[in-house]
């Protein structure tokens, strides 16, 4: 609601955002979602508590406890000790910390992040979709996630979403769309991606037909291709994938893993099995 659409309809949990009084609109972002931006939108003459309390005062809440629960949501992002510290004082990455901060601390439904990582450089942006990971785990939050960052997306999304032109062309998980690309565009679009850091076991396995062979390497259902690579290059057997409870769930083929590591789409790498 920050921008008004020029068509269609925005539904947050059954609500019409759309359609709200700017009053009720403002109700809605100030405790139901929170949003984290690409170039950090820090307060500087704020420390780095109050920046992370920010959302908290906006919805009235005491001192006292929106100073408590920003400084649990600084801990959760790894800037215990920075509380008094001044934006200016913090490093890029650090300084998204304190947005990502800000957004939990108001405990909203909805975690909007738009390019929240891209203007930081590469190793601290690993970092912090690390640390979303970590904290996605243990906070269960539904977030949007905006990137131009294929891989990025591939890394940290459960669904993903490719648009073009303002349409969704395909929706599905990272393995969905690396292994069965809708359309052209998509198949252009994800060729660059590394499939190593994204495909894992359960992805390119095929049903065993005979019982493993007893020297053959073992790997979990969610390994990943680059894991896998090295496994198949220790041996001449085929990878057996394992559950955790030591069942047999299927095996992986040199053949087949080289052909998906080539960019196969599913149809051709059927050919490999």
């Amino acid at each position: 609601g920050l921008l008004e659409p020029t068509a269609g309809r925005v539904l947050f949990d059954g609500d019409d955002l759309t359609a709200l009084s700017p009053r009720a609109l403002r109700e809605v972002r100030s405790r139901r979602i929170s949003m984290v931006f690409q170039h950090f939108a820090l307060f500087p003459h704020r420390t780095v508590l109050e920046n992370a309390g920010y959302g908290l005062e906006v919805q009235g809440v005491p001192r006292a406890e929106r100073e408590k629960r920003a400084a649990e949501a600084l801990e959760l992002c790894g800037l215990a000790g920075w509380e008094k510290s001044w934006p200016d004082e913090l490093s890029g990455g650090m300084q998204q910390r304190v947005g990502l901060a800000r957004a939990l601390a108001t405990d909203a439904d909805l975690l909007l992040m738009d390019e929240s990582f891209s203007a930081l450089d590469p190793l601290i942006r690993r970092d912090m979709q690390d640390q979303l990971l970590v904290l996605q785990k243990k906070l269960k939050k539904t977030i949007v996630f905006i990137t131009h960052d294929l891989n990025e997306a591939m890394r940290i999304g459960d669904r993903v979403a490719v648009m073009r032109g303002g349409r969704i062309v395909q929706l599905g998980s990272a393995e969905d769309i690396l292994v069965r690309p809708a359309d052209d565009y998509v198949a252009s679009f994800i060729q660059d991606v590394d499939r190593s850091r994204v495909l894992t076991a359960s992805a390119v396995m095929t049903a065993s037909d005979g019982p493993a062979d007893p020297d053959a390497p073992v790997a979990g259902p969610d390994t990943l291709l680059a894991d896998l690579c090295a496994l198949a290059a220790a041996g001449p057997h085929p990878v057996t994938v394992r559950d955790a409870g030591g069942s047999t769930l299927g095996v992986v083929q040199k053949e087949r893993l080289l052909a998906v590591m080539g960019g196969l789409s599913a149809e051709e790498v059927t050919a490999h099995a």
